[in-house]
């Protein structure tokens, strides 16, 4: 089957390219590279069922392009790219949607497409369900993001329903392993970030928030089965680890596995006028 992956330069589609070539799939990989990184592909561009195409999905696709199937995963996602490039996010999960859903129309092709946890904004539940509809603020810093991706999910719902398109939507919750960016401002990196450059770990708060924590690889085959099954036509599914840790807990793993214990939880507690008021005090007496 030939698959179309958009965002296949990054960190979990360049994963996933890898995953369908080795279950003997054709692989168009198409990255603009604002986020993405050739060096994640780079083992792939000599394999003859592999091609890389670098393109910005907001464009209309080269029309020799055709496929089966297209991955939709063209997006930042971490919160410092996704603020730095908001327009390009919000384009690439709406009118790049857009784009690659009239293809998938015309192509008859299965459309699978990348959304977030995130669209369920601060939820009020714990774990959340798909059928949750989310507790979010549609202008806030993040919206750029959230509500892009929400976006991206109405037009494949309508799509499915307009057009009866074989369209899958996955919610993709935290995700870890190799070829992340050391710079992505999540957890995970910020601490090996530290430990690479021998700088205490520092934690925010007591550190009893929690995260699910999933690996990149369970994270593909989660995505691999979404698309072979076929029960999956329709759905909206959560993938990811439903075991959830503290910070604090994520953080004594890693200095165990890395063996480094410089770490530092200390946050100022006293606000100003604690502070001074204290201060007066002491010189009264």
């Amino acid at each position: 089957m030939k698959c179309l992956v958009t965002g296949g330069a990054g960190f979990i589609g360049s994963f996933l390219c890898d995953r369908l070539l080795e279950t003997g799939h054709e692989v168009v990989c198409i990255d603009n590279l604002v986020t993405g990184h050739k060096k994640n592909i780079a083992h792939l561009l000599s394999q003859p069922k592999f091609e890389f195409i670098e393109h910005d999905v907001t464009l209309p696709l080269p029309e020799a392009i055709s496929a089966s199937v297209i991955f939709h995963f063209a997006s930042p996602a971490s919160p410092p790219k996704y603020q730095k490039y908001a327009v390009e996010t919000l384009l690439v999960n709406s009118i790049g949607t857009y784009y690659l859903l009239e293809k998938a129309r015309v192509w008859q092709a299965k459309f699978i497409f990348a959304s977030t946890s995130e669209v369920y904004g601060d939820p009020r539940e714990h774990p959340q369900k798909e059928t949750y509809w989310g507790h979010v603020n549609p202008n806030g810093p993040r919206s750029c993001y959230d509500e892009a991706k929400r976006v991206g999910e109405s037009f494949v719902a309508t799509y499915i329903r307009k057009y009866q398109l074989d369209g899958r939507i996955i919610r993709i919750f935290n995700t870890f392993g190799p070829r992340m960016d050391i710079d992505d401002g999540r957890v995970v990196t910020n601490f090996i970030k530290q430990i690479l450059s021998r700088t205490p770990l520092t934690i925010q708060g007591d550190g009893s928030q929690t995260r699910s924590f999933c690996y990149i690889s369970d994270l593909i085959e989660g995505i691999m089965s979404v698309f072979t099954t076929p029960a999956a036509r329709g759905e909206v599914i959560n993938l990811g680890n439903p075991e959830e840790k503290t910070i604090l807990e994520l953080l004594n793993i890693i200095k165990k596995v890395s063996h480094y214990w410089g770490e530092t939880d200390w946050e100022a507690k006293v606000g100003l006028e604690e502070g001074l008021t204290k201060t007066l005090e002491y010189f009264k007496k």
